[in-house]
């Protein structure tokens, strides 16, 4: 089972390899601007969810949610303990 940190750790890996089948890195390519659009969509896809699919959908979405913030933070160069700093 995969934690934070260890995506964290697996997606700047693949970011690193610029590995062209890797989609973290066609995501990371593709600019800022796409990955908030991501951002954003699976934040609503994340509340729809949680209002009417139930919380094994909702769980699913969340990680799809995950998956972007890390992509976006990897983009922008913010740690994990950028983060940890403000929780």
């Amino acid at each position: 089972m995969k934690t934070f940190e260890s995506l964290f750790a697996e997606l700047s890996e693949k970011a690193s390899r610029q590995d062209p089948e890797s989609l973290t890195v066609g995501e990371l390519a593709k600019g800022t601007h796409f990955i908030g659009k991501k951002i954003v969509e699976e934040a609503g896809e994340t509340w729809i969810a949680a209002e009417y699919e139930g919380a094994d959908r909702t769980a699913e979405e969340m990680s799809q949610l995950i998956y972007h913030l890390q992509v976006m933070m990897i983009d922008r160069g913010i740690t994990m303990e950028d983060v940890y700093r403000n929780l």
